[in-house]
């Protein structure tokens, strides 16, 4: 759960948004506080999906699944609306962990014992799922929620009734890599034995506390599905042996899930295991402090209009203050942003000495590290892509699709530029990014120092082995992308910070684990919209997107 941010809506229909619990496939997820007082989680389908017909029946079907199933073991429905954008949905909110959070916290697998309860449990879940004529089809550690009455199975983004069917693209692959069955990955077949699967491989991180197919590209993931083995290494047998079970590759040979719970032998609820309940209290976590303004969310009153202090626009562009496009240097294939909206941007950039900033000799501050970090690395999905703009018609303009997480000051200014071909509009080779404050102080930009690492994001998911998308998943990058060392860019006293001047793919890697994962790739390896973001780094996993742009790559 995270404190909401500046760009983030104070009510959502009725409802009074109190705090922040993640990002789904569709869009944000908010606790929010009913009319009456409940707290509920209202998940928010993104404008870009709202504008796609195939998204939104995908969101209406979501709907349509969770209204259809009111068991005990899911959160049911409370409120939507699919009238007109913005669309929502509001169920019940079920507080504690989700099993994975659980199992990070813990640091290892769960006991054997405390494995065979949870099984059970879910099975038990899946079954009255079932019941109602629907399908999961995302079942995951993810997808699980430890409450204090036992798990609940939450987001139904792609279930479906069994009648019903798909409603993903061609080529989209179905369910998430490692927990999806060999049959949905092949030839999109799915029934409750796929389930079944998804319980099994589910359970196979619990006993194991590791992806139960192992990790890696997304290709060597799912072969290892559909021609390997799951993981169960060093679990108590008769646990690995039902597990086995659930994941085999012939669908008939799965037990059904009735089989699953006579062979877990419960005779005590799982909700008594110490170790459940050690897993959902020591976890649980009060609702952050609300942003400084408003300082107080009153509760909003059913069908009354929002004061006008508290609307936001719903543009897909981010907030900006004055802002205006500027040329620099004469190439219209050149972008450059100057939020304080004055001219004479160009002219100060051609000036300047582009040099490489150096981590700043000031000591600490509640702003940023004393030192550098090294780099910074995934600790989300990003879901943030940018496009050109269809009504450009000097080429080179374009917006992202979500707001920035920080203005970063009023005087932040930035060119993103092929340094052999400036006049070109679409970018091959080299990319050359240059950016820098103009002038700042601490009431701006907090107290010093300032670091910024950009991030250059292909189109497509990129095969480490080898550089490319994987030919037959053209799948969205959901990565952070491949990111520059931080930089300290906080403005001398009376003057601005020189210009930092990247070269990518030179000065680009991506990091998993505080390791190099790969190099960057060449621009022509995944032609299409490349996305920049340029982040205000207060350490390798604490970071803020301050400004978002891009480019064309061929």
């Amino acid at each position: 759960m995270e404190a909401l941010r500046p760009q983030d809506p104070t009510s959502i229909g009725t409802h009074t948004v109190l705090a922040r619990l993640g990002a789904g496939g569709m869009g944000q997820v908010y606790l929010g506080r009913s009319p009456g007082g409940r707290q509920v989680a209202l998940k928010v389908i993104r404008e870009d999906f709202a504008e796609s017909p195939e998204a939104l029946a995908r969101f209406r079907r979501e709907v349509e699944t969770v209204r259809a199933v009111r068991s005990a073991y899911t959160a049911n429905i409370i409120d939507a609306s699919l009238a007109a954008p913005p669309y929502w949905l509001a169920t019940e909110y079920v507080p504690g962990p989700t099993l994975m959070e659980a199992i990070r916290r813990r640091g290892g697998p769960l006991a054997a014992g405390t494995c065979f309860r949870l099984f059970a449990a879910l099975a038990e879940a899946l079954a009255s799922v079932h019941a109602y004529g629907v399908l999961h089809r995302d079942l995951k550690p993810q997808n699980v929620i430890l409450s204090g009455v036992g798990p609940k199975l939450i987001d139904f983004g792609i279930a479906r009734g069994a009648e019903h069917t798909a409603l993903t693209r061609t080529g989209a692959m179905p369910g998430t890599p490692g927990y999806g069955a060999p049959e949905t990955l092949t030839r999109d077949d799915v029934s409750t034995a796929s389930d079944v699967f998804a319980l099994g491989a589910t359970m196979a991180t619990a006993a194991t506390g590791r992806p139960p197919y192992g990790q890696g590209t997304l290709e060597s993931v799912l072969y290892r599905v559909v021609h390997g083995e799951v993981d169960v290494d060093h679990v108590e047998p008769a646990l690995a042996e039902l597990i086995r079970a659930c994941v085999a590759r012939d669908p008939g040979e799965r037990p059904a899930l009735s089989e699953v719970i006579a062979r877990c032998g419960v005779t005590s609820a799982l909700v008594e295991d110490p170790e459940y309940q050690a897993l959902v209290g020591a976890v649980a976590s009060p609702v952050p402090a609300a942003p400084p303004v408003p300082t107080y969310v009153p509760t909003v009153v059913p069908h009354a209009a929002a004061p006008a202090s508290q609307r936001r626009p719903r543009s897909r562009t981010w907030l900006m203050v004055g802002a205006a496009v500027v040329a620099v240097g004469a190439g219209a294939g050149v972008t450059a942003q100057l939020l304080d909206g004055k001219a004479g941007g160009s002219a100060e950039q051609q000036a300047a000495k582009p040099a490489a900033a150096t981590p700043s000799s000031r000591g600490g501050s509640s702003s940023g590290p004393a030192a550098a970090p090294a780099y910074i690395e995934d600790t989300d999905l990003n879901r943030e892509f940018w496009a050109p703009s269809k009504d450009d018609k000097f080429g080179g303009g374009g917006s992202c699709g979500l707001p920035s997480e920080e203005r970063g000051g009023q005087q932040f200014q930035f060119s993103i530029a092929d340094p052999a071909h400036t006049s070109v509009q679409e970018m091959s080779g080299k990319v050359e990014i240059q950016f820098r404050f103009k002038y700042g102080d601490e009431k701006i930009l907090g107290k010093p120092p300032y670091y910024v690492s950009v991030a250059v994001k292909p189109p497509h998911d990129i095969n480490r082995e080898t550089g490319k998308p994987y030919p037959n998943l053209m799948q969205p990058n959901l990565s952070v992308g491949y990111t520059s060392k931080p930089v300290d860019i906080f403005p001398a006293k009376g003057w601005g910070s020189d210009f930092v001047k990247l070269t990518y793919p030179d000065d680009f890697k991506s990091y998993v684990d505080g390791k190099v994962y790969s190099p960057a790739i060449p621009i022509d390896n995944d032609p299409g919209n490349w996305t920049v973001i340029f982040y205000h780094v207060k350490g390798p996993k604490e970071y803020r997107s301050v400004m978002c742009d891009g480019f064309v790559g061929k």
